[in-house]
């Protein structure tokens, strides 16, 4: 954004001397992994409503703090005025005709506002470079934490993986059979949930825990921190393959390419091989530890990505989601089939009528289309790529390596997020938060540095 750098408060601003005090910021982070941790433990699906809504509620709750308590507010990214037409099409939507209750609706609009928000809460609390750096030490230890226990829960299920998994995905899933498969010695085996209570899930975090770690493992960190990166990527790699989610894989590729190009076009070639070769082992290393533990289905899983070209691919996975969005919910619902009629926020809290009966979305991009039509895939799309734009340009500074190197990171995380609109619904889960607290985080410290166009 153009226009002169807001002065913050001295109480705001990093000590001259020593490492600034762990703040909101970095407790946020860890709450994001710890919270939905909880229902791994016996006796918590009872509770699953009210924990999983405490995760998107410490959002909204920040977000009231900043309009109440913030002062000399950063200035405004240009992805805001984007997120403000999303939220205003929202609450239009909530008076369409089709919407099938208002409680239903105005708990979807909640879910899109919670992980929207960080993007204006962020900015205040992540005020340095090198705040932001521990913010993705915290995220990797997090998402590589829950790595390893989602590889243990191959390796050892009976003392791994949680005694409850949860109750709305078994009623959806038809049981365990569609999310497991037959592991080593012919036995059923889980996908993986990691520190969650939904099989598969870890494959998201661990895509996070591949990427970082493998950024650290290449910094100037101190050797025993980059040797614990160096783990926690491998982990991560392995639970993506264990998980057997194809897309994780792809998204994380792609991440890594994202942010080699990134360093080269920073004039980091040599950190780039580097980061580049050893990426190229840790897939190949964490492939044969996934088959040693999971059995020949792991491979014969995964080589199908090279049995015909990307497309292809993708078209026999997710194809006729896509068609189906373009197609038929474009057809019959251009502008929207009123809000509040698909996932878990519709599940919980919404009624339904004969006329206006539940619907299901299963990638971003058909659930934009049921929630506000073509008009909310086009802004919701302009967000994004506005606030890709913008991390671009940190990335591409030269004379603050530290947040250029930054920049790369949020830069390679978030286009990964953003490529799961074709395959999953992002933007409605703490993926998305995630997404829109490291943009935000990544603004603020470069709006703090006159960074135009952060």
């Amino acid at each position: 954004m153009n226009g002169r750098v807001q002065t913050m408060p001295a109480s705001m601003a990093m000590p001259a001397t020593g490492r600034a005090p762990w703040g909101f910021a970095e407790w946020f982070a860890i709450s994001q992994t710890a919270l939905p941790a909880i229902l791994i433990m016996p006796g918590t699906q009872a509770f699953r409503l009210p924990i999983r809504i405490s995760a998107f509620g410490i959002s909204l709750a920040a977000f009231v703090w900043y309009v109440f308590n913030a002062k000399g507010k950063v200035r405004q990214s240009q992805a805001q005025s984007w997120v403000f037409a999303v939220m205003a099409l929202l609450a239009v939507m909530l008076v369409h005709p089709s919407t099938p209750s208002f409680t239903g609706g105005l708990a979807q609009l909640a879910v899109y506002f919670a992980v929207m928000t960080p993007l204006f809460w962020a900015p205040w609390f992540v005020d340095s470079p090198e705040r932001l750096a521990r913010i993705m030490w915290i995220l990797l230890v997090c998402s590589g934490i829950n790595s390893i226990v989602g590889v243990l829960q191959v390796y050892d299920p009976d003392r791994w993986l949680p005694a409850e998994f949860s109750r709305v995905m078994l009623s959806q899933s038809m049981g365990l059979g569609p999310v497991s498969f037959i592991g080593r010695n012919g036995q059923m085996t889980i996908r993986p949930p990691g520190l969650f209570d939904t099989p598969g899930s870890v494959a998201g975090p661990a895509s996070y825990a591949a990427l970082l770690g493998l950024v650290f493992t290449v910094s100037r960190s101190p050797a025993w921190k980059r040797l614990l990166a160096l783990v926690f990527a491998g982990a991560g790699l392995a639970a993506i393959y264990l998980s057997e989610v194809r897309i994780s894989w792809a998204v994380t590729l792609g991440m890594l390419l994202v942010y080699s190009v990134t360093l080269s076009r920073q004039g980091k070639f040599g950190r780039a091989t580097q980061f580049s070769i050893l990426a190229g082992g840790i897939f190949v290393g964490s492939f044969i530890l996934a088959v040693a533990l999971g059995g020949q289905q792991i491979s014969d899983r995964f080589m199908t990505l090279f049995a015909a070209d990307p497309l292809t691919v993708y078209r026999d996975a997710r194809g006729a989601h896509l068609d189906a969005t373009f197609g038929t919910l474009l057809t019959e619902h251009p502008f929207g089939a009123g809000l509040g009629r698909w996932g878990m926020a519709a599940s919980y809290f919404g009624t339904f009528s004969q006329q206006n009966p539940a619907m299901w979305a299963e990638i971003q991009l058909a659930g934009w289309m049921l929630d506000g039509g073509i008009l909310m895939i086009i802004l919701y799309g302009g967000a994004l790529i506005v606030t890709a734009i913008a991390e671009w340009k940190v990335a591409m500074v030269a004379d603050h390596p530290r947040l250029a190197t930054c920049g790369a990171v949020v830069l390679a995380a978030n286009l990964g997020t953003a490529a799961m609109i074709f395959s999953f619904t992002p933007f409605v889960a703490q993926m998305g938060i995630q997404y829109w607290f490291l943009a935000g985080a990544l603004h603020g410290v470069g709006v703090r540095n006159g960074i135009d166009g952060a």
